[in-house]
Parts: structure tokens; C-alpha cells; sequence
């Protein structure tokens, strides 16, 4: 029996390892790929680009916390539809959370891109401090981020948890709506410091990613997915916390 013993517990315990391993495969990802981040962010060579120089290195952060936000606003979004068409309670905290942390990734790339504007467009190109804050990227993008702070103001409002849950699932709805003329459509419409507006086509190529250069796709690409994880990580961890919190109050379906 001593003899059994001592050969099926390591074999438990490298069961559990296996499992723990296994589910958290995507975490560890979002760790490696973060390192790996930071490291080459900062390290690798890029290109030395007419304006953006040594700022270009904010590509991995700036646009790639911009991609991880979109993604958890969609999925946010996703979640508010699938509440609506069966009122499961859980669905709601689901487009709580990815609301919450996609905001937060919003305000973040929002901060990277005030200090990348504050070296490129106002020191080198030597833009006025009323000019950039006039930016319609710039304005559009403040407008998404308060929408989506009204949303949390919103859900505070109401008492009743089934109101709370429906109507603020429609005003998300809304808020993702209003996510694309605000960033993506209405700054490309009109004149714009910012790459890719008219009369800003060139001049940043980093940018397009048509012809993004190959040094900057080794650490970007990656950037974007560890970024995303990390988000999608966090709101799970705050899913599972807001799950049991309001199992005293509520039975989540």
C-alpha cells in the first residue's frame, strides 16, 4: 500500500498541474506576449520615420490598447444583445464588466496618444495647444469615452435590477453605435492632424497597415493579442466576483 500511495500521488499532482495548465494557457500568453511587449517596445529597432522617429515605439501601446478596447466593446455589445433576447441576468454583468474594462483601455490609449501628441505634433510640427484640442480624432474620441462613462452613471441610477439590466443594455447598444462616427467616420471626413485623414494620407506610414514596416509588425501583432487578453483576463476575474456577489441578491440563471 506505502508503494501505491507513493506512485499515484505524483500522478495526481501532475494531473492537476496538466489542468491548471490547460486552462490557463491563454493567461500565460497574455503574460509572455506583454514581456515580450515591453521588451521589444522599447529594445528592437524601428524605423526612423519623418516626424514620429523614437515616438513610433507608442504604436505598440497606444493603437494596440485602442484594438483590445474595441474588442471588448464588441464584446460588451454582444452580451447586451444576448441579454435582451432572453433577460439572463449573468448576460448583463457579462456587458458590465467588458464595458468597464474596454473603457479602461480606452482611457489608457487615450493617455498614450495625449503624450504622443504632445512630441509630435506639438513640439515638431509645432501646432498650437487650441489647434490640437480642436483635433476631430481627438474630440471624437473623448465623445466615445464620455458616452460609455454615461453608461455607468446610467446603471447607478436605477434601484430595480431588472430595469437597471434592460435599459442599460439598450443605452450600450447605443453607446457601441455611436463608437464608429465619433472614432473611425466622422475625423476621416474632415481635415485631421491624424494618419489617414484628408490631407494626412502620408507622411506617418506607420499607420497603414498596408505597407506597415516588417519591424514593426514582429512586436505590434503580438502586442494587440496581449493586450486584448489581458482585458478579456481582467474582466473574467471581475465576472466572476460581480457573479458572486449578486448570487445573495439574485439567482443568476
Amino acid at each position: 500500500m506505502p508503494g501505491v500511495l507513493s506512485f499515484t500521488l505524483p500522478l495526481r499532482h501532475s494531473n492537476n498541474n496538466y489542468l491548471i495548465v490547460h486552462k490557463s494557457w491563454w493567461k500565460i500568453a497574455s503574460l509572455a506576449l506583454l514581456v515580450y511587449t515591453i521588451i521589444g517596445g522599447f529594445l528592437l529597432d524601428v524605423p526612423r520615420l519623418h516626424i514620429l522617429n523614437e515616438t513610433i515605439r507608442n504604436l505598440y501601446f497606444h493603437v494596440a490598447m485602442w484594438f483590445g478596447m474595441m474588442i471588448l466593446f464588441i464584446t460588451s455589445f454582444v452580451y447586451s444583445i444576448r441579454y435582451l433576447r432572453g433577460f439572463n441576468y449573468k448576460y448583463d454583468i457579462y456587458a458590465r464588466q467588458f464595458a468597464a474594462v474596454g473603457t479602461l483601455f480606452g482611457l489608457l490609449g487615450y493617455a498614450t496618444g495625449a503624450i504622443w501628441v504632445s512630441v509630435t505634433w506639438m513640439t515638431d510640427q509645432s501646432q498650437s495647444f487650441g489647434s490640437v484640442m480642436r483635433e476631430p480624432k481627438l474630440l471624437g474620441a473623448a465623445i466615445a469615452l464620455l458616452i460609455y462613462g454615461a453608461y455607468f452613471v446610467l446603471r447607478g441610477s436605477f434601484t430595480d435590477i431588472d430595469k437597471r439590466a434592460r435599459v442599460s443594455a439598450v443605452y450600450n447598444i447605443f453607446a457601441f453605435m455611436m463608437l464608429f462616427p465619433s472614432i473611425w467616420i466622422i475625423p476621416r471626413l474632415v481635415g485631421s492632424l491624424h494618419p489617414g485623414a484628408p490631407g494626412n494620407e502620408s507622411g506617418n506610414p506607420a499607420l497603414n497597415f498596408n505597407d506597415i514596416d516588417s519591424r514593426l509588425r514582429m512586436v505590434f501583432y503580438p502586442a494587440v493579442i496581449g493586450w486584448t487578453l489581458l482585458g478579456v483576463w481582467i474582466a473574467t476575474l471581475q465576472i466572476r466576483l460581480q457573479l458572486i456577489r449578486e448570487k445573495a441578491l439574485l439567482p443568476v440563471k
